[in-house]
């Protein structure tokens, strides 16, 4: 047990020496053992399902008492459907292909020496997260599958849940003979304990930020080790002239709509000024219970519209609010998203593949869709498993991170008594 009087320096310490013996013994392990540990920390999390449904209701209270938005405790909430969603998704990165030892690539040099590259797991990350407690068996599945220790510092609002699950995780993992301390969270809140676990060089290798621009701009501010970076959702569905209007209206409901608060929700809907079913899609999202802020010509089309600000471009909503404005053409859209986009998931929808390929060859995000919705901008969803989240940088990883973006690999060279002249 942590003693909470002591200097957030001092714990980390602690932590990170104890997760650099667990990821010693993590890298000989075999895969079938840690298979094996995620079948057992899944059902795991199935046993003991009433008492995060406990720690998640008293999550719940305190941030309703906290003022906490409907989004935000969307976020936080979990039933039992979201549990068992919670324990599959362990199960899935079970039964994931192993990372761990395949050759990316190999060659011979002319002097007869054998290079190839070989994946290696990274060592041990530090995960920052907010709100949602699913992150908590998310992070842990996939550290330890790609043979890497974790530490793990969630939300002050979820820590009841965090602790939950993050128990149940352990127990599974330590029953199939793994070290625990594999899978570590923080006993504390203190936002001091974020700072000496960004400064934390000798024992953390990589450090992943999951929450709001301003949790990410501090990491990335105040750390002193390599981060993969998650910045905010600002993503946008552009509905060309050659949209069909059926799917254009499914898919823009559907990007906005199915979960307001997840980063791959559409933030900004542009629409050709070509497209003649404007007036319709914008009816249906007001209809809808969303909150529309347009510029000039979409407000001409229902009073309820609200006059969009110069901010409202920039703004990742989590919320039941859409921006929409009109453009002229693929081009104009692709200037926009350039402009104000965080280049993590742009969609545009159009039966035009010209413009299509247009639009995917010249947007620079981790995710760019074509007739599709952007609420698939998930590692579930793209067959990766649980996902750490996704990267919007440029290095190491980009899009949804899973397994083969926790791991890095090293150089094995085979000589046969070459010597250098």
């Amino acid at each position: 047990m942590n003693d909470l009087t002591q200097t957030p320096e001092m714990l980390i310490a602690q932590m990170g020496a104890r997760a650099r013996r667990a990821a010693a013994l993590l890298a000989p392990a075999g895969d079938a053992q840690k298979v094996d540990a995620l079948r057992r920390a899944a059902q795991t999390l199935r046993d003991q399902a009433p008492a995060i449904l406990a720690a998640n209701a008293r999550d719940m209270d305190n941030g309703i008492d906290n003022g906490l938005s409907a989004a935000m405790l969307d976020r936080l909430r979990l039933d039992e459907d979201r549990i068992a969603t919670m324990a599959a998704g362990v199960d899935q990165v079970a039964i994931l292909d192993n990372p761990l030892g395949s050759v990316i690539d190999s060659s011979v040099r002319p002097n007869g020496l054998e290079l190839s590259r070989v994946r290696v797991p990274l060592g041990v990350i530090g995960i920052i997260y907010e709100s949602r407690p699913n992150v908590t068996a998310d992070a842990a599945a996939l550290c330890l599958r790609a043979g890497n220790a974790v530490i793990l510092r969630g939300g002050s609002e979820a820590k009841e849940s965090n602790r939950a699950i993050h128990a149940a995780m352990a127990e599974g993992i330590a029953a199939a003979g793994l070290p625990a301390e594999a899978v570590q969270l923080i006993p504390t809140t203190d936002r001091a304990v974020v700072g000496a676990l960004l400064r934390a060089s000798d024992f953390v290798d990589l450090i992943v930020p999951r929450g709001g621009k301003s949790l990410v701009a501090r990491v990335q501010e105040e750390a002193r080790v390599p981060v993969l970076a998650h910045l905010d959702g600002i993503n946008h569905s552009y509905v060309d002239g050659a949209a069909d209007p059926a799917m254009a209206e499914s898919l823009v409901l559907n990007a906005k709509l199915r979960r307001t608060g997840v980063c791959g929700s559409t933030e900004t809907v542009l629409i050709d000024r070509a497209y003649g079913h404007a007036p319709a899609l914008v009816k249906a999202l007001l209809d809808a219970k969303c909150e529309v802020r347009g510029d000039d010509a979409v407000q001409a089309m229902d009073e309820r519209v609200v006059a969009a600000s110069d901010e409202d471009w920039d703004t990742e909503y989590l919320d039941a609010i859409v921006s929409i404005r009109l453009v002229d053409g693929v081009e104009e859209a692709i200037a926009h998203i350039a402009a104000h986009a965080s280049h993590h998931t742009d969609a545009i929808i159009t039966e035009d593949a010209a413009v299509a390929e247009r639009f995917l060859n010249a947007v620079d995000s981790a995710i760019v869709m074509w007739n599709a919705s952007t609420q698939f901008a998930d590692g579930g969803e793209f067959g990766l498993g649980a996902e750490i989240g996704i990267s919007t940088g440029r290095l190491h990883a980009r899009g949804p991170v899973a397994l083969e973006g926790l791991t890095t690999y090293k150089w094995i060279v085979r000589g046969r008594g070459q010597a250098r002249p």
